[in-house]
């Protein structure tokens, strides 16, 4: 992949941050060090008052409740859809919104240099043919779908 095309990902047009916000599930995503051993992981967005985002991750781990907050502000105005998301400050990641239901029902979130994906619905399941339309999208955009991990949910 050309260098060019490897920092051009495609982010979805528009997003309602309103309509983005909420609990949602994940579905599958490539290797991650905080979700290793993880199961049930979720992310929920809210508005915080300064106008950021916050954001808490939290998994099952060894039957114990991990979590992670967070803070997400937008940094493409006019999408909606690229986000820098801090955890750990100073150090800030990507979030970019490559795809979007129609009714906000699942999301795929991914990383310009393609190291870091999620696949997200608000409910802890998955449509297969979806499922499957999102592999083979996330594939052509470059991302490596054979590390991809499946994440499991007791409630789906």
């Amino acid at each position: 992949m050309t260098e060019e095309k490897l920092n051009s990902l495609e982010v979805v047009p528009h997003v309602e941050l309103e309509k983005y916000l909420g609990k949602w599930y994940e579905v599958a995503h490539l290797p991650f060090r905080f979700e290793d051993g993880c199961t049930d992981i979720t992310a929920t967005y809210s508005l915080s008052k300064d106008g950021s985002i916050s954001v808490l991750n939290e998994c099952l781990r060894d039957g114990k409740l991990k979590q992670a907050k967070g803070k997400a502000k937008v940094v493409d105005k006019n999408t909606g859809a690229r986000l820098k998301v801090t955890f750990f400050w100073p150090f800030s990641a990507d979030y970019w919104i490559i795809d979007l239901g129609k009714e906000y029902d699942y999301a795929v979130v991914g990383t310009p240099n393609r190291k870091y994906l999620w696949i997200l619905s608000r409910t802890p399941q998955l449509d297969e043919r979806l499922f499957s339309q999102l592999i083979a999208s996330v594939k052509s955009k470059g991302f490596n779908v054979n590390d991809l991990i499946k994440t499991s949910h007791k409630d789906g």
